[in-house]
């Protein structure tokens, strides 16, 4: 607040500290405005900070029970009774209850590898010319010339041609020579030839003229009696939502692959999951508590933190899971709402639960997704797709240069080679199929399990036209108004003490005329009085 220097010249004339009379004065009209300006500031920080502490903890819970799906913890998993042969791991989003199969692996995988005779140097000339690369089927020239006549020059010529066969140049005691892997299967076996006659010197790289390190052969396993072949140790399409991943060959060794089942962690998922819920109630509730006197919860009554009170208590009885006749939502497996509106876990039906459909129970957990047809598979990954049910109608492949077509609860899809892939505007945005037939008519299903309910959750409060984006919205303006206020305040403040000071200042000259006029009276009665005598 501005002072004048009149200020410190008051008070002469009438006596009093009117400085100090100004400035209580002033002091005493802004008080109460002040106060209640920062009582106001007080509850929308309180606000702020408040809706922060109840966003953390939504962010915190969802991310926290997806990080535990995610972990595999609530997946049943393959069991494999000799993991030195073989190992066996659950896709994400798969069900596998009943999973029994015995497998015998007769031969591992493996890639053709050719090594060449050692020249000198790896710098030293190979030749020029041109070989024939011959990979399943198809043929590429490798061209060596002045610019490239070397063992790394025709190594990166080979490289170049992307065709699956790697080259590369190893330096030993006794040379450097090339050598060429190409990829595992049967089918990626390669060859590599010169035109008749050749002389140059490249005929020494020729399929014929090089020593077969390994021969490309496919994997060969016997299931169940049937004997299957496989060009990678890897594969997920013998047994339905599963990886196979082959370590060794053991012929006549049977492995036996079954299921274990994560009754243990889903019941203690159950219960943490409970007391997360109501530790983040909790918090909403006191935030939101009715107080004295109009005192309470910082958002007492604000319809952001309602909306989130509304929908996490539907939770329990939120269809999690609509594939089969299992369970569909918590309630069913014993987890409870009690009359004050947190839950409660009724452990004799969980465990019932478990024991007659675990499959079931570990679906409201986990995000699954799956088709009504083999001719179409899911190739978005899990927790892309908004979950729901999806019709797909007019189902052609692809054909030559016409790429696969589709329609999605009516609407065309967009066709890219062999996939489908649902159009912008389509409430199943991000779902992309692969088509291998033709399908009058597929169901699509997208379960969002537990995890994907609460991520749901916590992304409809946190949209753009959320209820929390328009809380954050009312509170900057309400804080904004509050800035604006106590501007106000601030300038009619110093408004009114001008004022004060401009009203004693003309009161001190007045009263300093006054007692001038008196001491010149005084003077001038002494003298009459004098002069009497």
């Amino acid at each position: 607040m501005a002072t004048s220097s009149i200020g410190f010249q008051l008070g002469i004339g009438s006596g009093l500290d009117v400085k100090s009379l100004v400035e209580d004065l002033a002091a005493a009209a802004k008080g109460p405005k002040e106060a209640l300006l920062k009582k106001r500031e007080d509850a929308n920080a309180a606000k702020v900070s408040t809706l922060a502490s109840v966003s953390n903890a939504i962010d915190s819970f969802a991310s926290a029970l997806t990080s535990l799906i995610s972990g595999g913890t609530l997946y049943s998993q393959p069991s494999v009774s000799n993991t030195n042969i073989f190992t066996a791991s659950a896709l994400p989003g798969s069900r596998i209850g009943g999973l029994s199969a015995s497998i015998t692996v007769e031969q591992l995988a493996q890639a053709q590898t050719l090594s060449s005779a050692s020249l000198a140097a790896r710098t030293a000339p190979v030749g020029e010319g041109t070989l024939t690369l011959t990979v399943g089927g198809a043929s590429h020239d490798i061209t060596i010339d002045a610019s490239n006549n070397s063992l790394d020059g025709l190594a990166k010529a080979i490289n170049d041609k992307n065709t699956g066969v790697k080259a590369s140049v190893v330096t030993d005691a006794s040379g450097a020579r090339l050598v060429l892997k190409g990829a595992t299967g049967a089918a990626n076996a390669f060859t590599l030839t010169v035109p008749g006659g050749t002389t140059s010197g490249l005929e020494r790289f020729a399929s014929a003229g090089m020593t077969v390190a390994q021969s490309a052969q496919d994997a060969i396993l016997n299931m169940d009696g049937v004997t299957v072949t496989r060009a990678s140790n890897s594969f997920s399409d013998l047994i339905e939502g599963v990886q196979i991943d082959l370590k060794q060959a053991s012929p006549g060794t049977l492995v036996s692959v079954g299921v274990s089942r994560p009754t243990a962690a889903i019941t203690q998922g159950v219960q943490d999951f409970v007391a997360a819920y109501n530790e983040l109630m909790g918090m909403i509730a006191e935030a939101t508590a009715a107080g004295v006197e109009g005192d309470g919860g910082a958002l007492r009554g604000d319809l952001g933190v309602r909306e989130m009170q509304r929908q996490l208590r539907q939770i329990s009885t939120m269809t999690l899971s609509s594939s089969g006749a299992g369970p569909k939502t918590l309630a069913e497996i014993g987890v409870r709402t009690n009359r004050d509106g947190t839950l409660s876990v009724d452990a004799v039906r969980l465990q019932e639960m478990l024991a007659n459909d675990p499959d079931g129970v570990e679906a409201l957990f986990n995000p699954t997704q799956s088709s009504s047809s083999p001719f179409v598979t899911i190739k978005s990954g899990i927790g892309k797709v908004k979950p729901g049910t999806y019709t797909i109608t007019d189902i052609v492949p692809a054909s030559g240069d016409t790429p696969a077509s589709g329609k999605i609860n009516g609407v065309a899809m967009t066709g890219i080679g062999g996939n489908l892939v649902a159009p912008a505007g389509s409430d199943a945005v991000g779902l992309i199929l692969g088509v291998s037939g033709t399908v009058s008519s597929v169901t699509i299903t997208i379960d969002p399990g537990l995890g994907g309910a609460l991520q749901g959750i916590r992304d409809s409060l946190r949209a753009r036209s959320g209820p929390f984006a328009g809380t954050e919205e009312r509170l900057s303006a309400e804080a904004k108004k509050i800035a604006e206020d106590r501007e106000t305040l601030e300038t009619r403040s110093e408004k009114y003490y001008n004022q004060l000071l401009t009203t004693f200042t003309n009161m001190e000259r007045q009263v300093s005329s006054f007692k001038a006029t008196q001491s010149y009276l005084d003077q001038q009665i002494k003298m009459w009085t004098n002069s009497n005598d």
